[in-house]
């Protein structure tokens, strides 16, 4: 069994089972990717893919098994390239971040700069996706941190660290009549426009079902979108009024509408950094993460990765007052 033999499974399986394009991502060639994986095969005695002629057409319930661990060994070995890199360079490496929209355009920016003017020969990589694309990137190894609100606790292999508390905003246009009802508006005075607001299961959308549900109310949600600067172009049409995270209403840029608190209406949401279990932290990977969330420090990050279980991750944040964003 060779270690080749396994990234090739690996590759394969995350390539939809598509042999050539999984040797064109490794840069080698198709016959000889087939020739390894029936070596293996035949090696371990049984089947990893299923065939339909020259075509894999699905994994086997064994090869299912033999890939999860092949995905274990691989990111040991990776761990072990980088304990080696930390020791002969602490300040050269990759770092690969997943995120969502609204946290790559709000939350991340100023982070990013002051990280690359620190750590130039450091090359950082941002993946977006839904967060339940991004939490999978980091539990199979495609990226370091997973940075979101929703979905990261279907992972259990995932350690998440909360990093701040934020709410919502009602944007309407200037002359909107929400900005004449009497403040704070309430969640009946919102509920009876249409709402352009993210899709279920982006930026904390499922805090803003529950408010109205638990008031016996029924928005007309209109328009859905992952994207808080496409809400907002909508809103400037008129569609109707946009709730959205406080974060994204800019005071420079979005002078043609009016930003509604609405922190009284909604519960809070936390943005936390999902890592998987096991990942060998290089010295400037903690620095980002206080950078992103100061009261996260080194010790603090070491040992809610020590944790087994989720109450005792729990128990160690009981304590810290998140900062508002």
């Amino acid at each position: 069994m060779k270690l080749q033999q396994l990234r090739y499974i690996w590759e394969v399986a995350h390539h939809d089972l598509n042999v050539s394009a999984t040797a064109q991502s490794l840069y080698t060639s198709q016959p000889g990717i087939s020739k390894q994986i029936r070596l293996l095969e035949d090696e371990l005695g049984i089947e990893i893919f299923a065939r339909s002629g020259k075509h894999l057409t699905r994994i086997t319930p064994a090869g299912k098994d033999v890939i999860d661990l092949a995905g274990q060994i691989l990111r040991t070995v990776d761990n072990i390239k980088q304990v080696a890199q930390e020791f002969s360079d602490d300040k050269k490496g990759s770092l690969t971040l997943a995120t969502t929209h609204t946290q790559a355009r709000y939350a991340l920016p100023m982070v990013i700069r002051d990280f690359i003017a620190k750590y130039p020969d450091v090359s950082l990589h941002m993946k977006q996706g839904t967060p339940i694309q991004i939490s999978e990137m980091v539990s199979e190894g495609a990226a370091d941190f997973a940075i979101a609100t929703e979905a990261m606790e279907l992972f259990s292999d995932l350690v998440m660290l909360p990093c701040y508390r934020w709410n919502r905003c009602v944007l309407v246009p200037k002359d909107h009549p929400l900005t004449k009802v009497k403040q704070p508006m309430s969640l009946e005075d919102v509920a009876e426009h249409p709402i352009v607001t993210y899709v279920f299961g982006f930026t904390g959308r499922s805090k803003l079902d529950e408010a109205f549900s638990e008031k016996g109310l029924k928005p007309k949600v209109v328009f859905t979108a992952a994207d808080s600067d496409v809400i907002k172009t909508y809103v400037r049409m008129g569609m109707g009024v946009g709730i959205v995270a406080g974060m994204a209403y800019d005071e420079q840029t979005d002078t043609d509408l009016v930003a509604l608190d609405a922190s009284h209406l909604f519960e809070s949401s936390t943005t936390k950094i999902g890592i998987r279990r096991g990942t060998f932290m290089r010295g400037y990977m903690y620095d980002f993460v206080t950078r992103f969330a100061p009261h996260l420090d080194r010790d603090l990050i070491d040992a809610a990765l020590a944790c087994s279980s989720k109450t005792d991750l729990e128990a160690l944040f009981d304590h810290i007052e998140l900062p508002a964003h």
